[in-house]
């Protein structure tokens, strides 16, 4: 903690306004979060994209009384306040944290490398939090900004904390060492993720060492010959593992059984046996560089043994997805802890959109806390999050609660909470289910969820929101962004229009009425375009607040004759050269014409669209079409008397042509990790991962035949696993007869045989697989644009494709 007096001396800054003093305990950087006015501190940081003293005043009027900037603000319209201005912002909350973390005398562990850093931290919290009072870094919480906010949470009853770091170029470890201050560091791998920052391997193999320079103890694969090379060269005290016969842990032997990996290690002349819950090998990886720690930590194989075996995947720790009686469940069960209990509240506040909030909670163990302060600060979260209801699972929590009216049910135990079937009840809400291990709440989540079909497409939030920030950086100071969320925001759902919303987006695009008004019965509050409206729709878009594209005079003239002069705003679309729909350029003359004879038509922006922007060999023609447009919407502005939004560019567009961002662009299949236009955008993340199950896998003879229509045939003994996915959920039928493939345990496996409607056969011989095991249709691991090329399609149309059966699950960390 740190009290308000101290901020100007510990950041160099200089204190503008002298308020109440009060002692800080959460750094606030987000506006949009809610917070406790008396404890809360806000960083007015600013990036090319947002200003944070832009917020200052509405966080005023909210309760927060203690701010950092960096420029000269008013303070008389801040009364009560105080108020530190410093040169850098960021620089400034580095200082306050690192203050924070000298006083700390616990163990700090560093994770950094190319790739697996959040897997290792996870499972390493997972293997370590049952034996010591343990912090963990949130999610992906690893940048310049991420790392400070973690570190923060240190409590001084934490005997150890476990910090990601990560960096994209040179300079910036440095910052994070003074930081996080590590004992105990881990080298997961080097890869080529942030190549364009650095020379060569060497040089960010050295970056990324900055953070080890002053540990005791550095764990990493001894196998990995470039860092270790440097290690070495560096003298940085270590424990190494691998296959060589040098390394301190060695790995003796291997075998892979019934899905799992038997390993023997040797280390102090002590052999030790695990078997590790998957058969993949980076996972063995991940898992190994905890392992290592431990051993080195001295606890013994059957404390590690037994932490195997309750290992939970990264994937699990927290998705949306739909409950019974029209309710959502956001899926936590992972662990419990304040820090993620704080997160997980921020995204129950994000999705609830004006729905009734439940929380069920179990206790929070190994937090090293006593337990009315501990259980103060949980009444303190759920009060600031408006929630209006809580469960509490477990003997600890029952009577901490203190809600403010809202109301509290308390059970000794997850049966005694499922027996009571008061969870029947539960009708159009939103509900947190987050309890720690032991309590298995896994078992809650399933009576709640949804009874559907087990094929499922998995929307991965932090990768849209990296996307969505990636195409914000492209863009000059005063552009927009409109994302279309048309077709339920290419099949993904409006949950994903809540988020946009709560990433400040500008606009959103639908195809039709009924799409807005679906956005907007959920909360949705951000203009929305209507791309293919009808007159007969007016009505309705009227009454939701829904901005109607213009593509034809008469389109326009049926709506002037519904209006009887009620205002309406509307959207200009130009016909530049797709020849699909729009206003030709001799239609310019009658178009204003009739504008300026009913003046309670405001025009909220002009448009057109590109016929060929992702594609080079278009470009003389795209050069046309954008010429076109710009003098067509620059003669319309002149005669009008509001000043329109110009838009012509979409997801390809953005990155090919930023000459013509204009005013505002057209956000659409690049938010999903598409890579549109070229080659060179590999920061774009996949967000969609389909998925399904193997339900059964038997032997046939060769030469037998398989499927519908005997289409399929055996050559050889083959081994055929029935997957549970099929036309009718979007799999298509011309993926039949080894034209498509899944990827089963790493390996790809085609289709043999026909399609069928619920399910599909494919050939898993050269594969490690058994039935339950999980099915990659496309993902991280086989892309989209992949398997859209096996279905002879684009990835607009796979998304749009995949039925409303398929569960759709929300992963957010």
């Amino acid at each position: 903690m740190v009290i308000t007096s101290e901020i100007a001396k510990i950041c160099k800054a200089e204190q503008l306004a002298v308020g109440v003093e009060y002692t800080i305990s959460h750094l606030l950087t987000d506006s949009r979060k809610n917070f406790d006015p008396q404890t809360s501190l806000f960083f007015a940081l600013t990036s090319a994209k947002a200003d944070g003293h832009q917020f200052i005043a509405e966080l005023h009027k909210r309760g927060c009384r203690n701010f950092v900037v960096s420029k000269d603000i008013s303070t008389s319209e801040l009364p009560g306040s105080n108020v530190f201005k410093v040169e850098n912002v960021l620089l400034a909350l580095q200082q306050l944290v690192t203050h924070k973390r000298n006083g700390w005398d616990g163990t700090m562990i560093a994770i950094t490398g190319s790739n697996g850093k959040t897997i290792v931290k996870e499972w390493l919290h997972q293997l370590l939090a049952p034996h010591a009072f343990t912090l963990k870094s949130p999610g992906s919480y690893n940048s310049q900004l991420g790392v400070p906010l973690s570190v923060w949470n240190v409590l001084p009853t934490h005997q150890y904390a476990i910090i990601e770091a990560g960096i994209s170029e040179k300079g910036e470890m440095n910052r994070l060492k003074d930081i996080i201050q590590p004992a105990i560091g881990i080298f997961t791998n080097i890869g080529s993720a942030h190549d364009q920052g650095f020379s060569d391997i060497k040089e960010k193999i050295r970056e990324k060492l900055v953070l080890f320079s002053n540990v005791d103890t550095l764990i990493y694969c001894k196998d990995h010959e470039a860092i270790d090379r440097e290690v070495k060269q560096q003298k940085i005290p270590s424990i190494t593992w691998g296959m060589d016969p040098l390394a301190d842990i060695r790995i003796v032997k291997e075998s892979q059984i019934n899905g799992s990996i038997d390993v023997s290690l040797m280390y102090k002349s002590k052999r030790f046996n695990f078997v590790l819950p998957f058969n993949q090998s980076i996972q063995k990886e991940n898992v190994l560089h905890g392992l290592a720690l431990l051993l080195f930590l001295g606890f013994n194989e059957n404390q590690l043994q037994y932490g195997l075996r309750t290992l939970k995947p990264v994937a699990m720790r927290q998705s949306l997805r739909n409950g019974i009686n029209g309710c959502q469940i956001i899926d936590d069960t992972y662990n419990n802890d304040l820090a993620g209990l704080e997160h997980a509240l921020h995204f129950l506040q994000q999705q609830a959109n004006g729905r009734q909030k439940t929380v069920i909670l179990s206790d929070l163990l190994q937090t090293g806390q006593i337990k009315e302060k501990l259980y103060k600060r949980v009444s303190d979260y759920l009060i600031r999050e408006k929630v209006d209801h809580v469960i509490g699972i477990g003997p600890e929590i029952e009577g901490q609660l203190v809600t403010k009216g809202k109301s509290v049910t308390y059970f000794k135990s997850t049966t005694d909470f499922l027996q009571a079937e008061l969870w029947k009840s539960f009708a159009n809400q939103i509900i947190l289910i987050k309890g720690s291990r032991p309590f298995s709440f896994e078992k809650i989540v399933m009576a709640l969820q949804e009874r559907t079909h087990e094929t499922r497409l998995e929307i991965n939030f932090n990768h849209l929101i990296q996307n969505y920030s990636y195409f914000k950086t492209l863009l000059s100071g005063k552009s927009k962004i409109m994302v279309m969320v048309k077709a339920l925001a290419y099949g993904t759902g409006k949950e994903v229009a809540s988020l946009l919303q709560h990433l400040g987006v500008d606009y959103l695009g639908v195809a039709y009425a009924d799409e807005g008004i679906t956005l907007r019965n959920n909360g949705i509050t951000v203009p929305i375009m209507v791309m293919n409206p009808t007159a007969e729709s007016l009505p309705t878009m009227l009454a939701h607040q829904l901005e109607p594209e213009v593509y034809s005079i008469n389109l326009l003239n049926q709506f002037i004759k519904l209006l009887h002069n009620q205002p309406l705003s509307i959207h200009i679309k130009l016909e530049t050269g797709m020849n699909r729909l729009g206003i030709v350029d001799s239609e310019i003359d009658a178009l204003l014409s009739i504008l300026s004879e009913n003046p309670s038509i405001k025009v909220a922006s002009i448009f057109s669209h590109l016929a060929g922007a992702d594609d080079p060999s278009h470009d003389e023609f795209t050069l046309l079409q954008a010429k076109r447009f710009y003098a067509s919407a620059v003669r319309i502005k002149k005669e009008l008397k509001d000043d329109p939004i110009i838009h012509l560019l979409n997801s390809a567009g953005i990155t090919r042509f930023p000459k013509y961002h204009f005013d505002m662009v057209r956000l659409g299949i690049g938010l999903h990790g598409v890579n549109v236009g070229d080659d060179s955008h590999t920061q774009l993340l996949p967000v969609e991962t389909f998925k399904t199950f193997i339900s059964q896998i038997h032997e046939v003879a060769d030469q037998e035949s398989i499927g519908y229509g005997r289409m399929g045939q055996a050559i050889g003994k083959r081994k055929i696993a029935t997957i549970a996915v099929g036309y009718a959920d979007g799999f298509r039928r011309n993926l039949s007869r080894g034209a498509g493939k899944v990827l089963i345990n790493g390996t790809l496996a085609p289709v043999i045989g026909n399609v069928c409607m619920d399910m599909t056969m494919v050939d898993v011989t050269d594969a490690t697989a058994k039935e339950g095991d999980e099915v990659i249709i496309f993902g991280p691991s086989l892309p989209l644009e992949q398997h859209a090329e096996m279905v002879n399609t684009i990835p607009y149309e796979v998304l749009t494709g995949i039925s409303t059966r398929v569960k759709r699950v929300f992963v957010y960390e």
